[in-house]
């Protein structure tokens, strides 16, 4: 089980790459937004953004603290992220929150307000490695723990 949620985890985190690896060729501006092609692109990396956040806070993160007996059905979300904190699993609960925050605003995204969706694409690229950084930690305890094999 836990193997297949790293293996989705990971699906999600090659494809964000893959269209990360085309969107730091771009000049990011509003100019940006007369090129379907580039959008289709930003809107590739947002999906998988979005959809990591969620697979990772719904599936992931649970089941991996079910596997080390550290999860219980009444934890919140910060809870489970102090958690993975006071284990040294990921670098700050307070930057997976400002993950979450930054997703919640990238699927509510005003059309007409284009310096805010580039700043805050700017910001998931940043926070995109900073992730992959944590997921990869993750995976490497799991795996050192037997958890996954």
């Amino acid at each position: 089980m836990l193997k297949n949620l790293f293996d989705t985890t990971f699906l999600h985190l090659k494809r964000a790459n893959t269209a990360l690896y085309e969107i730091k060729k771009y000049q990011l501006d509003s100019e940006i937004y007369n090129d379907d092609d580039k959008v289709k692109t930003i809107d590739s990396f947002i999906y998988r953004y979005t959809k990591l956040q969620d697979f990772v806070a719904d599936k992931l993160f649970r089941n991996l603290l079910s596997e080390l007996g550290e999860y219980r059905d009444n934890m919140s979300f910060l809870d489970v992220l102090d958690k993975f904190e006071k284990l040294n699993l990921i670098k700050s609960a307070d930057k997976w929150l400002e993950y979450r925050q930054l997703r919640n605003q990238l699927t509510h995204e005003y059309p007409d307000n284009y310096s805010e969706i580039i700043s805050n694409i700017k910001l998931a690229i940043k926070y995109f490695s900073e992730i992959n950084s944590d997921i990869e930690n993750l995976r490497n305890f799991a795996e050192e723990k037997g958890l996954i094999k």
